[in-house]
Parts: structure tokens; sequence; C-alpha cells
């Protein structure tokens, strides 16, 4: 048989190497199931109070929360103040955390606006207020301020007023801010409706300074939840992106909502897009359309589409619902389920790549591209985690990249948001110590088949956010499809290229291939083995001494003489590294993969018949 060279044993480990990678490895290009998401930050909002308590969700039964609206993610709670502080100290908040609960039950969250002046009713404000002295006006709308005008509209600049504003805003904020329930709080102490102006109740304009106060007043109490202003604090009609009112509030950490959109037909469906666009990089946009029954009957509304261009030019995260939300749905089901394609923000998994089968210890690496095919940024973000799982559904391991947040991920066009590869190194099981002793920890991990998921929550695996995946297992994870955990790894390998007698001789052409930095004196040896009888030994050529303690791939020859007593008998052929002198290796040897016991690696037979003739048999 001739002799193989050196660079063709080392060509031949290469190819092998990449022809193994190339055979281990998983890809899987998932679809855009087109479903609608309900996550943090988005969504459709429910009108459940709309000002007046009946409007609109008082003919929904108490075990009715909506859930055939896709989408639906909150349940919006608009209430004059009176109905909450009707005393002053005496709050009334089951008017708010009875429905509230029906949607938290449901894993949805809600939304707040108190409002301080109404158009319906005569004390929005408590009338508790204004007998401890603080000044308002009585207005009608259209003429405005009238001495005999049915409602009554607090000073918004009045010390009283803002004091007694003050405690109730420190007590609500004593309730709710921070709470992970609580989507968003509307700043609605300003202006009729909470609409941030006066133009239909008394038409007194207010300085800036009053305006502002509203603003720090919130912001004052609701240090941690996310805070929002009617865009009509700068004029319902004010063209252009900056205004003072709106340029303050986004200094203060305030995002914007627009009250209304399609009140006006076309060209005047909305005013305040560009204005929109200076938040939207920063928090979440919100949406409310005109009361649709309104809209529709004022020509206003159109085919729906012109909700679908809002969401665009705005950048929205936040939709109403303003109507009876069944009504609404049946007759606009194709514009909601396209604006639940775009609305707020929507993550792809467009590809995941990953090995078929990894050693418990081995490092590895998953490769995930993803894209946001929403109109709005990721704000509350999240780490892409894959979570392995045996048959019966129990979690194997976790892995999480923390490098990678999905609040980069820029959104774009439909089907034009550019993709971004996340690419993940793993290790399943731990390291501690150094190359001449070591311990792999791997929490209840067992060689075994897995089905692999993938979801996007917080750093410790918990998935948070829902993607447009199949597959889901009932708590935002996806199955992709499976990974092979193997057995622990060796600190090297051997493969056997070639094994064949010549001149009472066995040459084994081997290929090493060393996991990790090994000690200095490391070195190859071979054992002729009858009966658990060690009767010769093989010696290395081909390799230089540094090549057995650095990583990579060594590949040489092992020769072992024939012992001339082997007549009728069949020798076991077996190789390994050691390090001679160190006794905390077992038997002084280091760990190969797939060994036996002993350390060492079976290479294959030899037999020698009655006629001394020598065979040899490579290992399975």
């Amino acid at each position: 048989m001739p002799r193989m060279t050196m660079l063709g044993m080392v060509l031949l480990g290469a190819a092998t190497t990449a022809a193994a990678r190339e055979s281990n490895t998983v890809t899987v290009t998932p679809r855009d199931t087109g479903v609608a998401l309900v996550n943090p930050g988005m969504g459709w909002t429910l009108h459940y109070y709309s000002n007046i308590p009946r409007n609109y969700g008082w003919k929904l039964a108490p075990s009715d929360t909506v859930d055939d609206f896709p989408g639906l993610s909150v349940v919006y709670l608009r209430i004059p103040w009176s109905y909450i502080e009707q005393e002053e100290g005496v709050f009334t908040w089951n008017v708010l955390d009875t429905p509230a609960q029906r949607w938290i039950e449901k894993g949805k969250q809600v939304a707040f606006r108190i409002t301080c002046s109404e158009s319906w009713m005569e004390w929005a404000t408590p009338k508790w207020v204004h007998d401890a002295g603080a000044k308002g006006l009585r207005f009608k709308p259209g003429p405005g301020v009238r001495k005999d005008g049915p409602f009554w509209e607090p000073d918004y600049g009045d010390p009283v007023f803002l004091e007694k504003l003050d405690h109730f805003l420190e007590a609500m904020a004593r309730r709710y801010d921070g709470n992970p329930n609580v989507a968003f709080v509307d700043i609605g102490t300003y202006g009729v409706w909470g609409e941030a102006h006066t133009w239909s109740s008394t038409r007194v304009d207010y300085p800036l300074e009053v305006k502002k106060a509203h603003i720090d007043l919130h912001v004052k109490h609701f240090k941690h939840t996310q805070l929002a202003l009617s865009d009509d604090a700068a004029g319902p009609q004010a063209p252009g992106a900056h205004h003072a009112i709106t340029d303050y509030a986004l200094s203060r950490g305030v995002t914007l909502r627009d009250d209304s959109i399609c009140v006006q037909p076309p060209p005047n469906s909305w005013y305040h897009d560009a204005m929109a666009r200076l938040f939207a990089p920063h928090f979440p946009v919100i949406l409310e359309h005109e009361h649709y029954g309104s809209s529709k009957s004022k020509g206003t509304w159109g085919d729906g589409s012109l909700l679908l261009k809002a969401v665009e030019d705005y950048r929205a995260s936040y939709l109403s619902i303003h109507w009876w939300p069944r009504i609404e749905l049946e007759e606009n089901r194709d514009i909601i389920d396209r604006i639940n394609r775009r609305m707020g923000y929507r993550l792809q998994l467009r590809k995941a790549t990953w090995p078929k089968r990894v050693a418990l210890g081995e490092s590895f690496e998953i490769t995930s591209e993803w894209t946001n095919a929403g109109v709005a940024p990721c704000y509350p973000g999240g780490f892409v985690a894959y979570t392995l799982k045996d048959g019966d559904g129990g979690i194997v391991a976790v892995l999480v990249d923390e490098s990678h947040d999905v609040r980069v991920l820029e959104n774009g066009p439909p089907d034009g948001a550019p993709a971004l590869p996340f690419p993940s190194t793993f290790t399943i099981g731990r390291e501690v110590g150094g190359a001449i002793q070591t311990v792999r920890f791997a929490p209840n991990t067992r060689p075994g088949r897995y089905n692999v998921y993938v979801s996007v929550g917080r750093r410790d695996g918990t998935p948070v956010i829902a993607l447009p995946l199949a597959g889901e297992d009932g708590h935002r994870r996806y199955r992709l499809g499976e990974m092979e955990i193997t057995g622990r790894p060796g600190q090297f390998e051997v493969a056997v290229a070639s094994l064949a007698v010549r001149d009472k001789t066995v040459v084994a052409h081997l290929v090493w291939t060393i996991h990790e930095p090994l000690p200095e004196n490391t070195e190859p040896f071979g054992h002729v083995e009858v009966d658990g009888k060690l009767v010769g030994f093989g010696r290395v050529e081909g390799a230089t001494e540094e090549a057995w303690r650095t990583p990579g791939t060594v590949s040489s020859q092992m020769l072992f003489p024939i012992p001339g007593d082997l007549r009728g008998a069949t020798a076991t052929l077996a190789a390994g590294l050691w390090v001679p002198g160190d006794k905390s290796l077992p038997l002084e040897r280091l760990r190969p993969t797939d060994a036996s016991g002993d350390r060492r690696v079976t290479l294959g037979t030899l037999t020698v018949d009655r006629a001394e003739k020598a065979a040899v048999q490579r290992a399975r």
C-alpha cells in the first residue's frame, strides 16, 4: 500500500472536517404567519369609557373582553375626575379597577385619561374643588363663556385647582405608577375632554406656562409609566412639526397621541404626522380616530384605507377602537388585518442556523437573521433566547445572548425592512478548572435529541414578545427544529485514516484533533493488548512535540511492532495522550472523546493466525 504523505494527511483531515461541519448544519427560513400580535407597547386600545361612561363598554357582559378583536391589547378608561374623587380624599378606584381586571386577567393592559372639563356634564372637576375656592368659568359649547352656561371649566392655572389636582395625581400615581398592567396615562387634565384645547368649551387660551404646569405635575408623580399628551396642545390644526409645548413634552419623556384623525375629509384628515415622527424614534405614538359612526356618517372615513395610511405616516404603535368594537371590526376586518401587520413593531425571524449535534461542554454557534416589519421601533427591547426541550416539554437548556437587543432593529417599508444577523456562541455545560483537570456542569442535561425553540424577552430567557411564527408552545416560544446533544467532549479526538500491516509492523495513519491547550509535556501513547494484558507499545512519527499541546489538527502515523508470541491470538490496538507524572489525571491520561473508562481510543484489532500471518481491522 503506498505511503500517504504528510500533506495528504493534512488535506484529508481538513476536507473531512469541512464536510462534517456542512453535514452538521440545520438551516430554517420561517415564514410570517400573518397573525395579529399582542405585545407590550403596541396594539388596539378599546374605549371602555369614552368620557361618557356608557360609551363604549357598557354593553359588554362582565365576561366579554372582546377577545375576537385581533390585536386588542389595551382597554382605555377615559373618565372625568369627579367619578373617582367625589369627596376630597375619598377615592372610588373600583370605577377603574373593575373593568381593568377583566382585561388584565387575559394578559392585556389598561390606559387612563382623567379629565377636568366635559361638554356633557356640569362638574367634570369635582364640585368640592370649586367650593374650596378654585376659580373657573361657566360655558356653553359653541359660544364659549356664558354666565348661565350649563358646564363649569376650571381656570387651569388657578393655584387652588392645581393644589387639589396635585394631591389627586399623587394618589393615582401611588396606585398605578410603575404598575406593569398600565400601558400609558394621558395628560388629560387640561382642556375639554382632556384634549388640551378649549375651542369647544370656554375658548380661553391659556399661556404656555400653564400647559407646562400640567405636564410637570404628571411627570412629578408618574416617574415610571409612559405619559402621553394630545397633539391639540399645539392647536388642533397647527401645521409643522415643532411647537413649544410638544417639544417640551418630548423633552420630559412624554409621548404624543393624536385626538383625532378622520374628523374632516381629505386632505384634512390629520395635521400632525410630522410632529409624531419626532416622537416615534423614542416613544410609542398613539392614534385615536374619530368616533367611527360619526366619521362614517360625515363621509370622512372613506374605505378605511386612510387608517392604514395614518399608521404609516405617524409611525403609530397604538390605535383606538373608538366605537362599538364589533361593529367596527365587522365593517373593517380587511383593513384591521392589514394594520395589524404594520402597527407598532413586528419582529420577523428570517433565518436561523445551528449544528445538528453538539457535545456537552462544546462551544457552538447559532446564527439568526432578524428584521422589524412594523412601522415603529421595538421600544421594550428584548434578547433572543434559544430553549431546548425534551419530548415531554421539559426545559433542558436556555441559551440567551445579551449582546443582541432587538431594540436596534430598524423598521422600514412593507417587505423592505433591513435584516440584521445575530451570531451567538453558546456552550451547554460550563468548564471549571484548567487544562489538566476540568469539571463540566450542565443542569440535568443528558445526551439525546431535543426540540429547539426561539423566543424574545428578558435577559433570563423569559419570553415576552409574541412573534409571527408557527409552533408556539403556549408561552411565546416557537419551535424551529431539533438538535442532538452528545456526551461530554474530550480534550482530543483520534480518527483512523488507514490501518495496515507492513513488515511485521502495524502502520496506523491517524488524524488527531486537539480541542484545547494541553500541558507542555503531553505525549501520545499506543498500546497492544491481549485479554487485558499489555503486550506491546506503539510509537509516533510525523509530528512535533508542540503539536500535541496546541489546539488544531495533527496528522501522524503510529507504528505498532507485532509481538512474536501472538500466534493464534487477537490483540486490541489503542492510543491516547498522557502527561507523564501528572497524578491528578486518571492513569496520567487526558480525556478523549467517546472513549472507554481507561481513557484510551480503540483503533482496531490485530489477528495473527497459526501460520503467523497478520491481519488488521479498523474499529467501527
